[in-house]
């Protein structure tokens, strides 16, 4: 079959953000001379982010539609003191705790969905709303006191790691895992670039695929390398591959995921075509409600308390993660891959400039100036790939 090839300018912009990622890490490795790549710093840079890559991926979905949430800040402080309530006051068991806070994180986001969906309020008033009433429900159920500590089993949630023996000082289950994950992409990459050829679809030409491919293989091998060099696979790495998958087949492969990108390109002619829009915006919201309560049992886990305080400024963070990814604020624009890079330039970042000493104040102001600069570039370049 004859191959439609995208030209180098397009792969340029398609993955700009990648780009721009590596050459953020490859800075800040020199500036810290070698201490952003330590084994330990990867690791603790993983489960640092956790929480901002689980929102981000939610967010995601709700920027496709055209809206946003303001809430998953909130939510995450108040799913966070229902857990703790849950195991530390009650006694439950933790995988009983975890369950429930799961459903009320669900919960939570049917009762903003209702409003947005079927009533048809400002997304931004009602997760604003939402934003003070889970903010305040916090403050109350913890009496505005830190409450903890968790059970170890918890705790491992966010801070635990793969257990494994090791050779050489290695530990070979994230190894072996490193390998098999670098089997299945090859297949499912080759497998893909057949059937777009075969629906006359544009691809890459074979020289950038394979350039792409030895690229990610090599960065899979490198992070797992890395990860058995010091403790292992952390557990909440598990989980964001897990979400990363689940929700990279929803979006790219099932008709849920193409109703979503519809909604957000054109809601009346999604409506017109017989798309259920209240429905999908009304689902879009609950598993945002999920995810924000998956990330806050994460958060509570690493800090081993529920506090007042938690999860303050999450949403921005969440946000400006899908948005440096390649989000379109307008909706209908943008892919679980290009939350993640996001969220990984912000969490580089973080840590870069936490290792140089860099205070609070200039991390925002430069974080700002790196949002900024990333939407402008997406217009920029999504300007120059329109037909004159």
């Amino acid at each position: 079959m004859k191959e439609t090839r995208i030209s180098f300018k397009k792969n340029i912009r398609k993955y700009g953000m990648l780009i721009a990622l590596i050459a953020i890490m490859l800075l800040f490795g020199f500036l810290t001379k070698g201490i952003l790549f330590k084994p330990m710093n990867i690791s603790n840079l993983i489960q640092q982010n956790a929480y901002v890559l689980i929102l981000a991926i939610g967010m995601l979905l709700v920027i496709l539609t055209g809206n946003v949430d303001l809430s998953v800040g909130s939510v995450v402080a108040f799913i966070g003191a229902i857990s703790a309530v849950f195991m530390i006051q009650w006694g439950m068991p933790v995988w009983i705790s975890v369950i429930l806070s799961l459903l009320i994180g669900g919960l939570v986001g049917a009762f903003q969905g209702f409003f947005i969906a079927y009533l048809n309020i400002p997304p931004f008033i009602v997760t604003l709303a939402g934003m003070l009433i889970f903010r305040g429900l916090t403050m109350v159920i913890l009496k505005g006191q830190t409450l903890g500590p968790f059970d170890r089993s918890f705790q491992a949630i966010a801070s635990g790691f793969i257990p494994s023996g090791k050779i050489g000082g290695l530990n070979i289950v994230s190894i072996v895992i490193g390998i098999i994950l670098s089997i299945i992409y090859i297949i499912l990459n080759f497998n893909d670039r057949q059937k777009k050829i075969e629906y006359k679809f544009k691809v890459p030409s074979m020289g950038v695929e394979i350039l792409k491919i030895v690229l990610v293989i090599l960065a899979i091998n490198w992070l797992t390398y890395s990860l058995a060099a010091y403790k292992g696979l952390p557990i909440v790495l598990i989980i964001l591959a897990l979400l990363i998958m689940i929700y990279s087949f929803i979006t790219n492969r099932t008709i849920a995921g193409r109703h979503i990108y519809a909604l957000g390109g054109n809601a009346k002619a999604a409506k017109l075509s017989g798309i259920k829009t209240e429905n999908v915006l009304f689902w879009v919201y609950v598993n945002m409600g999920v995810l924000a309560a998956l990330a806050g049992l994460v958060v509570a886990g690493r800090l081993n308390a529920a506090t007042p305080k938690a999860g303050t400024g999450f949403e921005l963070d969440a946000i400006a993660a899908c948005y440096i990814g390649g989000a379109s604020a307008s909706g209908g624009v943008g892919t679980v891959t290009g939350a993640i890079i996001g969220g990984l330039v912000m969490g580089v970042l973080n840590n870069g400039m936490s290792i140089l000493g860099i205070g609070v104040d200039w991390q925002q102001a430069i974080k700002g100036l790196v949002l900024l600069a990333a939407v402008t570039f997406d217009v920029y370049t999504k300007s120059k790939s329109r037909p004159q």
